[in-house]
């Protein structure tokens, strides 16, 4: 079933929105990827819409359309009533005529099935006795139904889609006739392929696009006005109700659009709490008019609705509606496989994501789940896992972080460009004889530093590597490294306390000019002796000098 989706692994970015958006959570993520569910999805293609990378692709058809259009037998396009909000200002004629330009034998509207689906839901209400009835006319809610609320399959219509319908109706009147439905959805893809032998390939109206783009064709902007075209209202929000005329009495008729909220409705319906009711379900909001495709690439829901009512007539298709039998659908249960964990498990599950009470579980969804309890549940299910929890993620890496900076023997600030102190840790307070971060934390750093440095590499973008530098307010001699970080707009300062290494070295430095001055002093002294005995004795110094000169420099150069 999920065939009818597939996903562009590159394109995947860990943001968890279509799990955020799938109102069934049908959505594993494993492996750094999101997995379509095949036995849990209702094809709703409300994560092809909001994906922002677009990692989500319909699976098209195209080559097997050209296939049959290769056939040499009669291909007839079965098109949705909402291309008239796709294709505004042009009517089914203009279309007609495009479409035979691709080879197509004729077009016709899916609104003609639709008649015959809404006389058969007509019928149904006055002749039945149903306490509840349910509209089948859309597949996503259909595979809702048998997959997730099984105890309301009662309640759905067992009546084929306008799609079937119309389609049927097309093979029943013209011999060997293939046809092609089009359209804004993608479960209808999956429902001609479940249904075999009444509708033989599904189009968007993307990959329509794509043909006539190919080929070339431009359709026409055309007026179209037919009296006998009420169906046409399908495809908008409360659609099949207005296009009803025959009311059961003692019946209240209701649309509800959105997955969200027919699963509410489908609740109370298995609860009891809804009786003699005919319900219009559709799975997108605003009806067919905004499908998948239609949201995707031209949505806008008032313009849509005003178009498509502008465009219905005032009477119905002019149809033969088929035996009844022909006309019925069953509705199996579709069986899933994710087993519910125990309350222990779900329990044990919260402990390990760092949830050991209820005031922990923040319930923010960024995960895509509602709740903790729903998130633990899915990964119990292996649907998801424990690191897409990005509060957590954020506390552990910020935790991580903190540690390392903190426990750095180097000190270290971080500036804004406004050089205001947003964080500094332990070793740069020991410097500067901080108690406190909050001392500085939020104030400017002139108040602790010379800011000229910080202002020069932020302005110039040089970077400042191990410059010494005497901190005369702390009495401490530093060598401090200051980078701009542009991307996060932050000024990072490294401070490697090297007080103690000058001291010792400026030590070392008197003790030499003490040891040289005390040489020079013996060295003079010897002189004066040595001269005096070689005045005596007549002896040479030269020697003497050179072993005392000698000495000296072996004293200077330690």
């Amino acid at each position: 079933m999920a065939s009818c989706l597939t996903l562009i692994k590159p394109n995947c970015k860990n943001c968890y929105k279509c799990i955020r958006h799938c109102a069934v959570k049908a959505i594993r993520f494993s492996g750094n990827q999101v997995h379509i569910i095949s036995n849990e999805c209702v094809l709703c293609g409300q994560c092809y819409v909001v994906c922002p990378q677009n990692a989500k692709r319909i699976v098209g058809e195209t080559e097997k359309v050209k296939i049959l259009l290769q056939s040499g037998e009669p291909v007839v396009v079965s098109l949705a009533p909402s291309f008239a909000a796709k294709y505004e200002g042009i009517g089914i004629g203009a279309m007609r005529a495009a479409l035979q330009k691709l080879g197509f034998y004729d077009v016709e509207e899916t609104a003609i099935g639709a008649t015959i689906v809404k006389n058969e839901y007509e019928r149904m209400l006055l002749e039945e006795e149903r306490d509840v009835l349910i509209s089948s006319s859309c597949h996503s809610i259909n595979l809702l139904i048998q997959k997730h609320y099984t105890a309301a399959l009662q309640y759905l219509a067992d009546v084929i889609s306008p799609m079937q319908a119309h389609c049927m109706d097309i093979k029943s009147r013209i011999p060997r006739a293939r046809t092609v439905f089009i359209g804004p959805c993608v479960a209808k893809k999956d429902e001609a392929d479940h249904y075999k032998g009444v509708v033989d390939a599904v189009l968007t109206f993307e990959e329509l696009d794509r043909l006539l783009s190919e080929a070339h064709i431009e359709p026409e902007q055309e007026a179209d006005a037919e009296e006998y075209s009420r169906a046409r209202l399908f495809p908008v929000a409360g659609g099949i109700i207005k296009s009803m005329v025959q009311r059961a009495p003692g019946y209240t008729y209701i649309s509800i659009d959105g997955v969200e909220n027919c699963i509410s409705a489908l609740k109370d319906i298995i609860g009891g709490r809804i009786h003699k009711c005919f319900i219009e379900m559709s799975a997108c909001v605003g009806g067919c008019a905004g499908g998948p495709v239609m949201k995707k690439h031209h949505h806008s829901s008032v313009r849509n609705y005003m178009t498509i009512q502008s465009f219905a007539g005032e009477k119905d298709f002019r149809v033969t509606p088929p035996s009844a039998p022909l006309l019925r659908k069953s509705f199996e249960p579709i069986e899933q496989k994710a087993l519910q964990p125990s309350e222990t498990e779900i329990r044990n599950m919260l402990r390990q994501m760092g949830k050991f009470n209820p005031s922990q579980e923040l319930n923010c969804g960024s995960c895509g789940y509602d709740t903790c309890r729903e998130k633990a549940i899915a990964i119990c299910q292996g649907k998801a896992e424990i690191g897409m929890c990005l509060p957590s993620l954020k506390d552990r890496a910020e935790r991580f972080s903190g540690t390392i900076v903190n426990s750095s023997p180097d000190g270290i600030i971080v500036l804004n460009e406004r050089l205001v102190v947003q964080q500094i840790n332990n070793a740069a307070r020991e410097i500067m004889n901080m108690r406190s971060a909050s001392y500085i934390i939020g104030d400017r750093v002139v108040r602790i530093l010379d800011p000229l440095v910080f202002m020069q590499v932020r302005d110039n973008g040089r970077i400042v590597r191990n410059e010494r530098v005497y901190l005369p307010a702390y009495k401490r001699y530093v060598d401090q490294t200051v980078v701009h970080d542009r991307e996060s707009h932050l000024i990072i300062c490294f401070m490697r306390d090297v007080t103690a290494e000058v001291t010792q070295r400026e030590k070392k430095e008197s003790i030499r000019k003490q040891t040289v001055e005390t040489a020079d002093r013996v060295i003079e002294s010897q002189m004066r002796i040595v001269q005096e005995i070689a005045a005596l004795l007549g002896e040479t110094t030269a020697e003497t000098k050179i072993a005392l000169t000698k000495l000296k420099e072996s004293i200077s150069d330690e």
